[in-house]
């Protein structure tokens, strides 16, 4: 595969920032919204059609700023390619990382704060009405592997717990594999949590990767040019020197306190249990730094996690199954749940074998759609025609009981239950005739402005 062609690549947060204000997408506020609800409130009432920046959030002098990828054809202009390659410019960087590069010298470190009130620093809005405080939702967790060294990068949502504490939620991933390694030595885990990146950062950070490949190299290969890193004051962990703002911390072995509820990205509330907890040792940001916030269940929130999916996905599906043409994570399964195939079918039985293969890609896939090359994977009314023409329940459906799946995924238990797929594809061998599509011939080369004349009246017809 071919690496994607740039068209207008947008390096860093503040680029991206600057080319949607001139673009008119985004919205800046007045200076002084509220961080208790309010900044949650614009961004959701102009998700998906403008970025928002509220100066002196709060009242404390820095600028929030949310909504930066809430659409997909946004996050495929930030990486400097069309909508059509935006699957396929990831592939290709996740397949061919690039090795990041160290300095001595980063923005990200022009202040450092280690005394007082950490947090309290910093503008972190309270989003959903039962969410338990104050949370920092878009913060790229940082962790090496206690073994190799190797860092893994992610998004978990974190809780403002006290000045200089965080609750943290850790799925059965890599960072919660680090930390159950360090802390059957009786270590602690050293994190650094990075918020306010580039576009490609916060993409890659959702990458479905080996547990000892480190996503920042994929940021780089996003980018096209390897990323410029600075260590931590504090530990090993190298992070985007070009970042607004970089916590450092500790995950603590063997503590636990409550967290949440918290409104998570299926648009229900992630209960209240005892989690890890992180204490906070030290910040470091820019001068008047920006801080990024994903409003829960937003937009951003479900095209992150939907993107760097359906790459990773496609790519271990196409590498069992050739005919696997596409893949689309749909926004009503709330970018994780519902995963619909476009199949090139040669023998029977494959796309059954597709959606197994599908439920082994990621555990939070739920419900796999199969079709046939002639159905538009993200158009929800050609996907619906296709079950609604081409599937039998009693011979097209597959259920699996009994399987392991989203925690956050309120119908299960505790992520405990069941997994459907549907195939809706032309069974081999059918008659041809039988599933033709209906067409009228040269409608697509009409030329409607030559044809309907736009100022014609009633008049002789009524």
């Amino acid at each position: 595969m071919n690496a994607p062609t740039s068209l207008c690549r947008a390096p860093e947060l503040r680029d991206w920032l600057a080319h949607l204000h001139r673009t008119g997408r985004l919205a800046i506020a007045r200076p002084g919204a509220g961080l208790m609800h309010e900044i949650a409130g614009i961004a959701n009432r102009l998700d998906g059609t403008a970025a928002t920046a509220f100066p002196d959030a709060g009242g404390g002098g820095m600028t929030v700023v949310s909504g930066l990828l809430s659409d997909r054809d946004w996050m495929a202009e930030a990486l400097g390619v069309d909508r059509a390659g935006l699957v396929a410019a990831f592939q290709h960087a996740a397949a061919h990382p690039l090795p990041w590069r160290e300095v001595t010298e980063a923005p990200c470190q022009q202040v450092v704060v280690e005394e007082g009130d950490l947090l309290g620093r910093l503008p972190i809005p309270t989003h959903n009405e039962h969410d338990s405080g104050a949370y920092i939702t878009a913060g790229l967790l940082i962790a090496r592997n206690p073994r190799t060294g190797v860092q893994n990068v992610a998004i978990h949502r974190l809780q403002v717990s006290g000045p200089r504490e965080l609750g943290v939620l850790l799925l059965p991933r890599h960072t919660l594999a680090f930390f159950a390694a360090a802390e059957a030595e009786g270590h602690d885990l050293d994190v650094a949590i990075v918020v306010g990146c580039s576009p490609a950062c916060l993409m890659a950070s959702q990458a479905i990767l080996p547990i000892d490949r480190d996503e920042l190299e994929v940021a780089g290969a996003l980018y096209g040019a390897p990323l410029a890193v600075a260590r931590c004051i504090g530990s090993e962990i190298r992070v985007p020197a070009e970042a607004e703002i970089v916590i450092e911390g500790r995950l603590l072995a063997r503590r636990r306190a409550p967290e949440g509820p918290f409104g998570e990205f299926p648009q229900y509330y992630g209960e209240r249990a005892e989690r890890h907890v992180i204490a906070v040792d030290r910040l470091t940001h820019r001068e008047a730094p920006l801080f990024h916030t994903i409003v829960g269940g937003g937009l951003e929130h479900l095209l992150l996690g939907a993107l760097p999916r359906e790459a990773t996905i496609l790519n271990t599906l196409q590498s069992s199954f050739p005919g696997v043409r596409a893949v689309h994570l749909t926004l009503g399964g709330v970018g994780r749940y519902h995963l619909v195939v476009q199949l090139h079918q040669t023998s029977r039985g494959e796309a059954k074998n597709v959606i197994l293969g599908a439920f082994a890609a990621h555990y939070d896939i739920k419900h796999v759609v199969v079709v046939d090359g002639d159905v538009d994977i993200h158009d929800a009314r050609s996907v619906a025609w296709a079950v609604a023409t081409r599937f039998q329940a009693d011979r097209d459906l597959v259920v699996v009981g009994g399987a392991q799946g989203s925690k956050l995924d309120p119908s299960t238990e505790d992520g405990f239950g069941a997994k459907m797929g549907l195939d809706a594809t032309v069974p081999p061998g059918a008659p041809e005739f039988r599933f033709t599509r209906i067409r009228v011939p040269g409608q697509e080369a009409i030329d409607l402005g030559a044809v309907i004349d736009a100022g014609a009246g009633l008049e002789g017809i009524l």
